[in-house]
């Protein structure tokens, strides 16, 4: 597989070029970007696959949501329809996506839309919900619209830095989009990342003169869903694991290193499950002969199962900050947000 990626280099250079006129076009104002009078905090990433950006989402609304009047907007990837839609309770994922409707039953008193065209979807917005801040998921290179706030995500053991550009390697752009960025995260550290490696992470993201911060996962001390066990209880039962997401390994790892018996069956990210398949997992879980046994998803693939099997639980997951960094990074989105409210 590498050394096919190698054979691509000459197309990684042509996409290399066409992002960076488009990018250069934007810079410029050939390009058209559209700004708003409000805080507008982007959340995004270089590469594609699963950076973490739901968490930090969730993170972010955690944090504003008692303070400010919180909209979310994103794409609602792989969702069946077209154009605006501001979720409600009967929205399934797959008129939404997974993550929106994540974000709506999760929260209450936030409001959340999909659209593809972000400038619009930002209209509608304001004419509708009358937002104090709008969060912007997963729209890095989005740039018709312009930002008030940059996140910029990275995984720690796949920095942006170490990566090429596609199709040889996972980047959608040019490191170079990194100077759009007003703080980076660099997240899925492990617990224990040592000051050492965090100084030799920042040494390699220093030329983009950033604020660099380091986050890891957290795990729910139990399950929700279908099954509120905790993780000692969980260890008597035989588990069928179905994950839909980007990388499953890190949630694979920690049930391993929990000593928790589990079968494994993975899909493709944002994965839409057929009755086929649902089917097939009924038998799956019928087959395994203990008499303490559950159906375990993530809680992204949560908001696509519920509705489909008899009963499933999830274990839910949450950005933590290392070395007590949070209060810093909290205190300068919140400085950013006061300091851009409307006028």
């Amino acid at each position: 597989m590498k050394f096919i990626r190698f054979l691509l280099f000459p197309f990684a250079i042509i996409y290399d070029l066409i992002t960076s006129i488009r990018n250069s076009f934007f810079n410029v104002g050939i390009f058209k970007q559209t700004s708003f009078k409000l805080p507008i905090v982007v959340v995004g990433n270089l590469s594609v696959g699963g950076t973490g950006k739901t968490p930090q989402i969730e993170y972010l609304i955690r944090l504003l949501k008692d303070i400010y009047k919180i909209s979310v907007l994103s794409r609602g990837y792989k969702r069946k329809t077209d154009g605006f839609v501001l979720l409600n309770s009967s929205h399934s994922a797959e008129n939404v996506g997974d993550e929106p409707l994540q974000y709506y039953k999760k929260f209450k008193n936030i409001n959340v839309a999909v659209d593809a065209n972000r400038v619009a979807g930002i209209q509608n917005l304001l004419i509708h919900k009358s937002p104090e801040v709008i969060l912007l998921d997963d729209a890095f290179q989005h740039r018709k619209v312009k930002g008030s706030f940059y996140i910029l995500l990275t995984k720690y053991n796949d920095l942006f830095v170490d990566d090429y550009l596609l199709p040889t390697g996972n980047l959608r752009e040019s490191s170079k989009g990194a100077n759009r960025a007003d703080i980076i995260l660099v997240t899925k550290c492990p617990k224990n990342l040592s000051k050492e490696e965090q100084s030799s992470i920042k040494e390699k993201l220093k030329k983009y003169h950033k604020g660099v911060y380091f986050t890891t996962i957290s795990y729910a001390e139990k399950l929700a869903g279908s099954h509120q066990l905790s993780m000692d209880e969980l260890k008597e039962y035989e588990i069928l694991l179905i994950t839909g997401i980007a990388n499953p390994k890190p949630l694979t790892d920690f049930l391993s290193d929990k000593e928790i018996r589990f079968q494994h069956l993975k899909f493709a990210d944002h994965h839409h499950f057929s009755n086929k398949e649902i089917n097939s997992i009924q038998h799956e879980i019928e087959t395994i002969k203990a008499s303490k046994k559950l159906i375990l998803t993530t809680e992204k693939d949560y908001v696509r199962l519920e509705e489909k099997l008899k009963e499933v639980s999830f274990l839910s997951i949450e950005t933590t900050f290392l070395d007590n960094s949070g209060s810093s990074f909290n205190s300068l989105v919140k400085n950013h947000i006061q300091q851009n409210q409307r006028c």
